[in-house]
């Protein structure tokens, strides 16, 4: 595939396609060619980084309008994150029309993630400059959006609580609540019992030492029910 068959592809035609080819130009092909007056990629990275950034913490920020600064943060980390940048990039076939030298290429340049990130960070610099942010946005914006669903129980993995908040606001538009329902044992060995709600019905309960790790595992009971089919069953069944 050349630059006119890859613009056809990704369906933006550049008004200079020179700034097209230095955003699929890593810095290998330049060592190799320097009788060719064209830079790297490197600079158009950087801008598209930024671009990308901007974009997805607004995206985020509109999406999820009570995820917590910190919530924001790790689902926006994962989503422009090398790996995920890289499966973009592999998608569009970046790696067909890079300019790479033949060292780089034969030891898998074309495939490598750091290069298929840092190409699409470029080519999203371009864009920005070439026909401006709008068109970067009815570019990518479709593409994060279902790349979020893919690596949101990854970003927050490690916050049950959280992780079933973000689900249940991307299928239902619902904030879970907790409501502790029992508190039991003498003062010093306190044992909570918390429920997790769905608008007004209760999902399952989970027990802890204190009120916050009883909320967690009531959600990480209610992950477990998600995984297994049967929160499915209840949220069409109570929410409907």
């Amino acid at each position: 595939m050349d630059i006119s068959e890859f613009q056809d592809y990704i369906g933006i035609h550049f008004n200079e396609p020179n700034l097209l080819k230095q955003a699929l130009t890593h810095r290998s092909y330049i060592n190799e060619h320097v009788e060719e007056d064209i830079e790297d990629n490197e600079r158009l990275e950087y801008l598209g980084d930024a671009v990308l950034d901007f974009l997805t913490a607004d995206m985020l920020f509109r999406r999820f309008p009570n995820m917590s600064e910190g919530e924001l943060t790790r689902l926006r980390a994962a989503l422009v994150r090398t790996e995920s940048l890289a499966q973009l990039a592999t998608e569009y076939r970046i790696g067909e029309v890079m300019f790479i030298g033949k060292g780089e290429a034969n030891t898998g340049g074309r495939e490598r993630e750091q290069n298929l990130c840092g190409a699409f960070e470029a080519l999203i610099g371009a864009i920005f400059i070439d026909q401006g942010l709008d068109v970067v946005k009815s570019f990518v914006l479709p593409r994060l959006t279902e790349l979020q669903k893919d690596v949101m129980e990854e970003a927050i993995r490690k916050d049950p609580r959280s992780q079933f908040q973000e689900w249940a606001q991307a299928v239902y538009s619902i904030t879970p609540s907790y409501k502790v329902i029992s508190t039991d044992g003498p003062e010093h060995q306190k044992r909570f019992t918390v429920s997790v709600y769905l608008n007004d019905e209760m999902i399952t309960q989970g027990h802890g030492k204190s009120k916050r790790a009883a909320a967690q595992a009531a959600a990480r009971e209610a992950l477990n029910l998600l995984e297994s089919g049967e929160l499915d069953y209840l949220s069409e069944r109570n929410l409907n």
